[in-house]
């Protein structure tokens, strides 16, 4: 009886080693033509220019949508009020810090999760002295959208908290 070349083994390995040839072929003429043909090499830096301008420009748009969103999140936050009464502030802060933390904990909406902190500043006594808790424990990129929003509430004023002169970078918010 005599073995057959039709196995099925076989003719898999067969399709294999073809596509792999092929593709190493590809790999050195793609390699040799990038070298040696000037042509070529340009259309290549041209296209990567292209995808780079394409890139910055979807982060510009995505960094404007998200000053738009965050815009908006405060000024719903502002419509939707504070309270006044010293116990219902207490309460509101801790909710708001809880909820926030859970949002970073789950990493699923920062926005949301910085809404929740800045809310709970709106509320603190000692916005100063909370601005520092969240620079320690707040995760950056929450961080970052929530300076955004900071900066975006003009009852809010950030000032240096250093003497005139002095470059210690420093940022605090007046009470």
């Amino acid at each position: 009886m005599a073995t057959s070349f039709r196995t099925p083994a076989v003719i898999a390995a067969a399709s294999i080693g073809t596509v792999v040839t092929g593709f190493l072929a590809y790999a050195v003429y793609f390699d040799h033509k990038r070298r040696n043909n000037p042509e070529f090499r340009k259309a290549l830096k041209r296209e990567s220019r292209k995808v780079a301008r394409a890139a910055k420009e979807q982060a510009e748009a995505q960094g404007a949508q998200q000053k738009e969103v965050i815009k908006t999140a405060v000024a719903e936050a502002k419509e939707e009020g504070f309270p006044t009464d010293v116990e219902e502030r207490e309460s509101y802060f801790m909710n708001e810090v809880a909820r926030g933390e859970q949002l970073c904990q789950e990493g699923s909406d920062q926005v949301e999760a910085a809404i929740c902190f800045y809310k709970a500043l709106k509320v603190y006594p000692q916005p100063r002295d909370l601005i520092g808790i969240y620079d320690k424990t707040v995760p950056k990129p929450v961080l970052d959208i929530l300076a955004e929003m900071i900066a975006g509430d003009p009852e809010i004023r950030v000032r240096s908290a250093s003497a005139p002169g002095s470059d210690d970078g420093v940022a605090t918010v007046d009470d």
